[in-house]
């Protein structure tokens, strides 16, 4: 069982190494991060920077001097060691949430997962809350499979904590991020924990620039416990893109990459996930899209049963009518 999991934590080193062709890392770096009193990681704050300290150059890097993505999706930090120390590890599981700051943004989001607080029931609708920078922006299929750019992005996945429409867990994040890029972190984590029955500290960190809406992506540690990292163990800063699509992360507006972002009204921000305004701050276009499951091929209408929960689907497919779903191969959902 070791061996299997150091297979899955070589794989995505050798995966990081492919990706990452302009030497990113070569160099090993060590990640300090500072957090103001919500929890909350800023980027150009001049008394809570996040530190980068490359050894090779010397050059000591606030988060704010990332280099802008370039086609490299994540970077890999302090030779992939989180930075928990030995008086973190325990066995008793646990969830914290940092209170929402100034903006509505997400802090930091902090456990030590095990099976007893892992999801034992479907999740629910998360529609209610409204993330900072949230829009509801959509682009033809052959840009972004199932057309909506923005994801309600769980800092620590459902899979992990059973955590459905809290604010405090959910950012504004596109669906590559979410569905590509987090998603196999969060699944090599769910097996192994469930696999071993042992427990993963496990801790994502949003980054924001200034005063930013969106986030320029994520900070993500895990190690397990029970082994001391042997079964689980990682440290990496995944960006917040979607290919195809340049976003203004000040307000979250986006547009097809080369073309002049539009200003549009600012989504109405739910600090409250228990008032569900929903129905009322979207489109009346996305009201009468119909939800496809690729996976069951199964499509749902607005008013089902799974309607709100394929919103976030990595298998979501979106049509125009009922009849283009049953021309494409799919079947109604009986409720």
């Amino acid at each position: 069982m070791k061996n299997l999991f150091k297979f899955k934590k070589t794989l995505i080193m050798i995966i990081g190494v492919l990706l990452c062709l302009s030497g990113f890392m070569g160099c090993s770096s060590t990640y300090d991060p500072s957090t103001d009193s919500r929890g909350q990681s800023v980027e150009d704050s001049n008394s809570n920077n996040i530190l980068l300290t490359n050894p090779n150059t010397n050059d000591d890097i606030s988060i704010s001097n990332i280099p802008e993505y370039s086609g490299e999706d994540y970077i890999i930090l302090n030779n992939n060691i989180p930075n928990f120390s030995e008086s973190d590890l325990t066995t008793t599981s646990f969830e914290e949430y940092a209170p929402l700051d100034d903006l509505g943004r997400c802090g930091v989001a902090y456990s030590n997962i095990g099976t007893d607080i892992m999801p034992t029931e479907k999740r629910e609708s998360i529609s209610s809350v409204k993330p900072s920078g949230w829009k509801s922006a959509e682009y033809p299929t052959d840009v972004i499979k199932g057309k909506y750019l923005y994801n309600r992005s769980h800092l620590i996945g459902f899979q992990l904590t059973a955590e459905n429409a809290n604010e405090r867990n959910l950012i504004t994040g596109t669906r590559y991020f979410n569905a590509t890029l987090m998603l196999p972190y969060e699944n090599m984590v769910a097996d192994y924990i469930k696999e071993t029955n042992n427990h993963v500290l496990y801790r994502v960190t949003p980054v924001f620039k200034g005063n930013n809406l969106v986030a320029t992506g994520v900070q993500i540690e895990a190690k397990s416990v029970e082994d001391n990292g042997e079964g689980i163990e990682f440290n990496v800063f995944i960006y917040n893109i979607q290919p195809g699509i340049t976003i203004d992360y000040a307000t979250g507006d986006s547009a097809l990459s080369g073309e002049e972002i539009t200003k549009t009204e600012p989504s109405n921000t739910s600090s409250n996930p228990t008032t569900n305004n929903s129905n009322t701050s979207t489109s009346s276009t996305e009201k009468t899209v119909i939800r496809g499951n690729s996976n069951s091929k199964i499509y749902h209408c607005p008013g089902q049963r799974d309607y709100e929960n394929m919103a976030d689907s990595k298998f979501l497919v979106n049509f125009n009518s009922e009849q283009e779903a049953i021309d494409a191969g799919y079947r109604k959902a009986s409720r």
